[in-house]
């Protein structure tokens, strides 16, 4: 089942999420985005096993089992070959909100991984760019949007089933 709208409203209105897959370079996308989503507000964390230290000022976690106090969600902009692992990860941390990231390419969604989730009880957002449902973005994440909107891919406006 595609991603509707209101998962996206739900996962965005938390306000602690983990960023699994902050990159160490400050120019990479999961930086951009992890600076953009603190500068609206959000508590962000940012979790690389390979980071040591901190990343953008904040304490880096390398697993999202280890970020005290817990986080509400988590986006994940890791490699479709660690998804499943960071899934079952969030599963055991507890955090029941998960962001599957697609931009371009196949990003963090594998069927695997959803069905995890899903089976799992987690809500999961699958695939989508975070910047395209941010209010005043800048106009290429809006011009992705508006793709999606054409071609018949962008979120509907669903309500789900009770």
């Amino acid at each position: 089942m595609p991603t509707i709208l209101p998962e996206i409203r739900d996962f965005l209105a938390l306000r602690r999420i983990a960023l699994v897959g902050t990159s160490r370079d400050p120019k990479d996308l999961s930086r951009v985005l992890f600076r953009e989503m603190c500068a609206r507000g959000y508590d962000m964390v940012p979790v690389n096993p390979a980071a040591d230290g901190q990343l953008e000022d904040k304490k880096c976690f390398a697993r999202v089992q280890d970020i005290q106090p817990p986080v509400e969600g988590a986006l994940v902009m890791t490699s479709s070959r660690g998804t499943k692992q960071v899934v079952q990860d969030c599963a055991e941390a507890g955090i029941r909100s998960v962001w599957l990231h697609r931009g371009a390419g196949p990003g963090s969604v594998t069927p695997e991984a959803v069905e995890f989730c899903r089976e799992h009880e987690i809500h999961v957002v699958e695939g989508l760019c975070p910047f395209m449902f941010l209010s005043h973005t800048q106009f290429v994440h809006r011009l992705h949007g508006l793709v999606l909107k054409l071609t018949g891919s962008y979120p509907r406006e669903i309500r789900r089933a009770a």
